[in-house]
């Protein structure tokens, strides 16, 4: 290689050591830039010109150094973790909150909950049962019962509110679905544009890596890659996004708990022949389990829906009580008319909605079926047997074997603990898919984020690397100007 050569090789080194310190640049200006994958320069030695023959110079050194471009220094397999796995925390993280709310609105156990209510209205009944014909005791039991039936519809409306709640983040979710895959579209033709003209796309890759781990925490999306720059969004099976166009999906099924109709889903926009879009995982599949009808008769009886479930128990929470109450209220006699079966309900409903349409009948303490016919006015062994019901001591038939039934207290609090238990399990998946989802981001960040302390040692030794370069430029060249200036001048 010739003198001249030497500054090629020393220009080389202060060319590749530049767009050194420039990646380091890039890397700490980006450090706290969420997504951001950190790079490094790739190089490789310029290989010597070899010569054969009389003009040979002998054994010569290398070329210099080619930057070849700038490595995204990303993990597809840890990447691919994060997405699988905030898939599963997005669908457990919906359930448990939602489950969390409804359970928070039952202010079990807890002298607000409708269980030290019932104990109260239990207590009523002793009560009018030890002052047949009183108007004091049966005002209070009448509040009671007030009150008792407005925490019961409370309840449902809670019920009823979360439902409506979880329906507008499905059609919420939906829509950060549409916009993110439009997103990923655009971004696969400007990845691809860029990787064939042979220019860089790594901040392109970062914000579609970003990208496809919210479509996967919605939806369980997964990725394929196509080799040419762009990825593929399955969801489902189905492609959410291919190349450059993206699918959009619209949600279908009822507004309301109380409407009815067909169960919530999600299917491909403008084309509702091709049925429901299978959701694997995600934020959006744990919502649409949540909407999803209850299931009353068969035998996957209990199995629908939670929210629609608890809907459904408090509906027959509401029916029992009331039957229950009426089925011993009708057989007891008024005071106005002692030696008389009253016939009367202590409470009334609307057989497809309990829960809410639940109202007291009396008014008064003339309606209150106190006592047993023929005994006497001021009887009160009817009442006696309401505040019996309480402790599941009530006799439901006459003659014998008498029939005792279970208490409304012991359904309701079976209820809250069934609730209890579901909300609990779904809490603890939600804890363990949370550390599993930490787990796997803590790990991408480990392989991929800025470490400032790296970036330093290699701004450091991209700066000597170009004093080098320097160095060596200015030898070659004092060794230029020896030649060029001073050759023939010895011995003048």
């Amino acid at each position: 290689m010739s003198t001249f050569g030497g500054l090629n090789t020393a220009y080389t080194g202060l060319i590749a050591a530049r767009k050194g310190l420039e990646v380091v640049g890039q890397n700490i200006a980006n450090a706290n830039t969420q997504g951001y994958t950190r790079q490094r320069i790739t190089t490789s030695s310029v290989d010597a010109i070899s010569r054969v023959g009389l003009m040979s110079a002998g054994v010569q050194a290398g070329q210099g150094v080619n930057v070849d471009g700038v490595a995204r220094l990303g993990s597809a397999q840890l990447d691919a973790q994060v997405r699988s796995s905030a898939a599963v925390a997005g669908y457990s993280a919906v359930r448990s909150n939602a489950l969390t709310a409804v359970e928070g609105s039952m202010n079990e156990p807890g002298k607000n909950g409708l269980s030290a209510q019932l104990d109260e209205f239990w207590a009523g009944w002793h009560d009018v049962s030890n002052s047949a014909g009183d108007a004091a005791p049966a005002g209070v039991l009448l509040g009671q019962a007030a009150v008792l039936t407005t925490q019961i519809h409370q309840g449902f409306q809670a019920v009823a509110n979360q439902w409506s709640t979880t329906r507008g983040s499905v059609d919420g979710m939906v829509s950060e679905i549409n916009n993110a895959a439009e997103q990923v579209a655009a971004l696969n033709v400007q990845i691809r544009n860029a990787q064939t003209a042979g220019g860089g796309a790594n901040e392109l890759l970062d914000k579609r890596n970003l990208l496809t781990t919210t479509l996967a925490a919605l939806t369980g999306g997964t990725l394929v890659d196509r080799g040419d720059g762009t990825v593929d969004v399955l969801v489902g099976g189905n492609a959410l996004v291919t190349g450059d166009s993206a699918q959009k999906l619209v949600a279908v099924g009822a507004r309301t708990l109380a409407e009815g109709g067909p169960a919530v889903h999600v299917e491909w926009a403008g084309k509702p022949a091709a049925g429901p879009v299978a959701v694997d995982g995600g934020e959006l599949a744990g919502a649409i389990s949540l909407l999803a009808p209850a299931v009353t008769s068969g035998a996957g009886k209990g199995t629908g829906g939670a929210l629609a479930e608890a809907a459904e128990s408090y509906n027959t929470f509401a029916k029992d009580l009331a039957d229950k109450v009426n089925a011993i209220h009708r057989t007891g006699s008024v005071s106005s008319a002692p030696n008389a079966v009253a016939g009367l309900d202590f409470f009334s409903y609307d057989p497809t909605n309990a829960a809410a349409s639940l109202a007291v009948v009396p008014t008064t303490a003339a309606g209150i079926a106190t006592g047993t016919p023929g005994v006497g006015a001021a009887d009160g062994s009817n009442a006696d047997k309401l505040a019996q019901l309480g402790a599941g001591k009530a006799v439901a038939s006459a003659g014998p074997p008498p029939t005792f039934v279970q208490s409304p207290s012991a359904d309701w609090s079976n209820f809250v603990t069934g609730f209890a238990v579901k909300t609990r399990t779904e809490l603890q998946h939600a804890s363990l898919a949370d550390i599993t989802s930490n787990a796997a981001v803590g790990a991408q960040l480990a392989n991929a984020s800025v470490d400032l302390d790296e970036e330093n040692v290699n701004l450091l030794m991209f700066q000597h690397a170009y004093q080098g370069a320097a160095r060596v430029m200015t030898a070659v060249d004092e060794m230029l100007d020896t030649l060029i200036n001073r050759t023939g001048l010895v011995g003048r």
